[in-house]
């Protein structure tokens, strides 16, 4: 079934769907506003879903988890601080040479190594990888997951899920200073400078270096020591984001393909429509990985869109690749995806999140078949995470063939399910 072959104004219907998605936008920023990950701001926005749009679906759950919604972010500010203690280390062995013993110089030189390979660690492990390892040191709190289930009118034989995130991130320092290029001179010298600690502390360990190579080894840990302490104002820890586009306008359209079976009376035959509200996505995937944990979803053929900020026309993409580029999504996914945009008139290329992740990515390390949506300019753009995020500066035209994208791709996978390739 193809929306031009339903018995409605495909143009009209999808203008009323997207019309939903960017009056709940609104709504939820004026009346509860920023939603920290695990916050009672980020409960409120669960609830109001559940008692706003729960009429648009046979079955709602609220499926709580816990995590630590402040160790992922933490790695910035950790790492910060291991650094400045490292080339705090290296320096005060250079300076004191004289007056302390070979044993306690190769001490100090040793712990300020062990520190910079702990912080490498974090980066890689906690950033790059999303691996919940400065979870044991934060305080755990209560979060949630909405789901929707729109039940087809026979057996389940088929479920397509779609998926964003409720809440909201606190606000970046250096993007809202500075933008992109800010963000981007801050994060490369501060790589710069971890690099240049490491190779200092090795060389020193491992070679009996001339003086005048010390002295220039010190004063490059001395620029390092402020390279690295930049991590430390990394987050505004105390001003969270409304998060309107990042990523209210994920939940709204995702839920918004529920809607608009329901304002059209359309049952579909043997496939299950579930709108998911995540929680804590901001939070390092908390609660997309709760969710895969939750849902095996192995009973029937299940596939999964994951949509996040649809802003950016320009940089609206389908995303096979994801986590930084180390997870790829399932290709009949991604295929069902570009197929849907093609029906709404698109054709959106294939794209990476080539630094960060979605929930797409926990949703296919999770074993499921999935993939992503986002219009998002990687850059990245000045609202992301800052105080620019807000009801007023969404994009209608992309959120409007984002919606429309959605639902071509339930109707879609309805009539042929999953395939390598779909028919013109």
């Amino acid at each position: 079934m193809k929306l031009t072959e339903l018995n409605l104004n495909p143009v009209a219907k999808v203008r009323e769907s997207t019309n939903f998605t960017v009056r709940e936008v609104k709504k939820v920023c004026k009346n509860i506003g920023p939603r920290p990950s695990a916050s009672e701001n980020e409960d409120k926005a669960q609830d109001y879903i559940i008692e706003n749009c729960g009429k648009f679906a046979d079955e709602v759950k609220k499926e709580p988890f816990t995590t630590a919604p402040r160790a992922f972010l933490s790695w910035p500010w950790v790492c910060a601080i291991l650094m400045m203690v490292s080339t705090g280390l290296y320096i005060g062995a250079f300076f004191a040479q004289s007056a302390l013993p070979e044993p306690a110089l190769l001490a100090m030189r040793a712990v300020g190594l062990a520190l910079n390979i702990l912080c490498i660690f974090f980066i890689v492990f906690e950033f790059l990888l999303y691996k919940q390892v400065l979870d044991v040191f934060f305080k755990k709190r209560p979060s949630s997951n909405v789901v929707l289930t729109r039940k087809p009118k026979g057996e389940v034989k088929r479920r397509i899920v779609f998926a964003g995130h409720v809440d909201s991130s606190y606000e970046w320092r250096y993007t809202r200073l500075g933008g992109a290029k800010l963000l981007i001179t801050v994060i490369v010298w501060a790589i710069i400078c971890i690099a240049v600690s490491l190779v200092a502390d090795i060389l020193t360990l491992a070679v009996d270096l001339p003086e005048p190579i010390q002295l220039a080894l010190v004063i490059a840990q001395g620029v390092c020591f402020v390279g690295v302490s930049v991590g430390y104002f990394f987050e505004d820890g105390k001003h969270p984001v409304d998060g309107a586009n990042d990523n209210l306008t994920g939940v709204f359209a995702s839920i918004s393909v529920l809607q608009f079976l329901s304002f059209n009376n359309i049952e579909l035959e043997n496939t299950e429509v579930v709108a998911v509200s995540m929680g804590c996505e901001e939070a390092g995937l908390r609660g997309s990985k709760a969710f895969a944990k939750a849902h095996d979803y192995n009973d029937v053929e299940t596939v999964c869109i994951a949509v996040d900020t649809l802003r950016d026309f320009a940089y609206m993409g389908v995303f096979n690749k994801d986590m930084s580029g180390t997870v790829k999504h399932d290709k009949q996914a991604v295929a069902l995806l570009q197929k849907a945009s093609q029906l709404a008139e698109l054709d959106l290329p294939l794209k990476s999140v080539f630094f960060g992740s979605s929930d797409a990515a926990a949703l296919t390390q999770g074993g499921m078949k999935a993939a992503l949506l986002a219009a998002m300019d990687p850059a990245p753009a000045r609202y992301y995470h800052t105080r620019l995020d807000t009801a007023d500066n969404m994009d209608i035209r992309t959120v409007e063939k984002g919606v429309e994208t959605l639902i071509h791709a339930t109707l879609l996978f309805d009539e042929q399910g999953l395939r390598d390739s779909y028919e013109a």
